[in-house]
C-alpha cells in the first residue's frame, strides 16, 4: 500500500509529460486556425463567402495574392457610379450624407457578392468590381450584367427611398468592359493594395463615366461574349467611343431605359 501514493504520483508525471509534449502542437494548430478564420474574414470583405473559401483551398492562388506578384488574367470589369452625389452633398448636412453612402455601397456589395464578383476600389461615390478575376469564372460575362441589371432595379427603390426622407434626386450609371487585366498587390512597403489594372479597367470607367442614370453601357467584347452564350440584353449601338491615348475608336452598347428591366435571359446562379 505504501507503494501506492509513488505509483499514482510517478503516473502523475508521466502524464504530464505527455501533456507537456502535446501542448505545443496543439497551440500551433490553435494558431493556424486562428490566422485561417483571419484570412476568411479579411477576404470576405471583398468577395463572397464561397469565393474565399475557394480561395483559401487553393494554396497557389493564396500565395499569388498575399505576395507581390502580379498575374495577367482575362476578366470582366464594372464601374458604378452615384449621379447626382455632388447636389447631394450641398443639400445636405455631412453628417446626413455618411449614411447615404453606407446604404449605397452595401447594397451594390451585397448584389456583387450575390453573384460572385469581387469589390477592388470603393472611393467617393463609385465602386469598381471584377468578375472572373481572382477566381476564373466561364460565365463572367453573364455574372456582370445580371449584377448590373439587379444594382439598377435595386437602386430605383432606394432612390425613391431617399427622395422621401432628404428629398433628393439620385441616379446610378453602370460601365462593363472585358479584357486583359493585370491583378497583384501595388502599393509601396507601407501600404499595399491588391487590385487589377489595365486597358480593360479604364474602358470600364469611361463607359460609365458616359453612362447616364439608370443606363448601362459595354464595349463590343462583352457584347461578343454574351452573343456566344446566347443572352440577348435587348442593347443598342451607340456612336464608338474615342478614348484619350487611342489610335481608333471602340465599339460601345447601351441597354435602353425603356427596355433595361425587360432582359430576356434568365438568372445566372452564383
Amino acid at each position: 500500500m505504501a507503494d501506492e501514493p509513488f505509483r499514482a504520483h510517478g503516473e502523475a508525471l508521466v502524464r504530464s509529460g505527455v501533456v507537456r509534449r502535446k501542448t505545443p502542437a496543439v497551440q500551433l494548430e490553435a494558431e493556424f486556425r486562428r490566422r485561417e478564420e483571419v484570412l476568411r474574414q479579411t477576404f470576405r470583405r471583398y468577395v463572397s463567402p464561397r469565393v474565399a473559401d475557394k480561395i483559401l483551398e487553393d494554396p497557389q492562388l493564396l500565395d499569388t495574392m498575399l505576395s507581390t506578384a502580379d498575374v495577367r488574367t482575362h476578366a470582366v470589369v464594372l464601374f458604378a457610379d452615384l449621379r447626382g452625389f455632388t447636389s447631394i452633398s450641398e443639400q445636405l448636412e455631412p453628417h446626413c450624407v455618411v449614411p447615404l453612402l453606407n446604404e449605397f455601397f452595401s447594397l451594390l456589395t451585397e448584389i456583387t457578392f450575390r453573384h460572385e464578383g469581387t469589390v477592388f476600389h470603393m472611393a467617393g461615390d463609385c465602386l469598381m468590381l471584377g468578375f472572373g478575376v481572382p477566381l476564373q469564372q466561364i460565365d463572367s460575362a453573364e455574372r456582370a450584367v445580371c449584377a448590373a441589371r439587379e444594382m439598377l432595379a435595386s437602386f430605383c427603390a432606394l432612390a425613391r427611398s431617399w427622395k422621401e426622407r432628404y428629398r433628393i434626386e439620385a441616379g446610378l450609371g453602370i460601365g462593363i468592359s472585358e479584357g486583359d487585366v493585370v491583378a497583384g498587390n501595388i502599393g509601396s512597403s507601407s501600404y499595399m493594395n491588391y487590385t487589377i489594372i489595365g486597358d480593360t479597367v479604364n474602358i470600364a470607367s469611361r463607359l460609365c463615366q458616359r453612362a447616364r442614370a439608370g443606363e448601362m453601357l459595354f464595349s463590343s467584347a462583352l457584347k461578343h461574349s454574351l452573343d456566344a452564350h446566347g443572352m440577348d440584353v435587348g442593347a443598342t449601338p451607340l456612336p464608338p467611343l474615342q478614348l484619350r491615348g487611342r489610335s481608333h475608336p471602340i465599339d460601345i452598347f447601351c441597354v435602353p431605359l425603356e427596355s433595361r428591366m425587360q432582359m430576356s435571359a434568365g438568372s445566372v446562379s452564383p
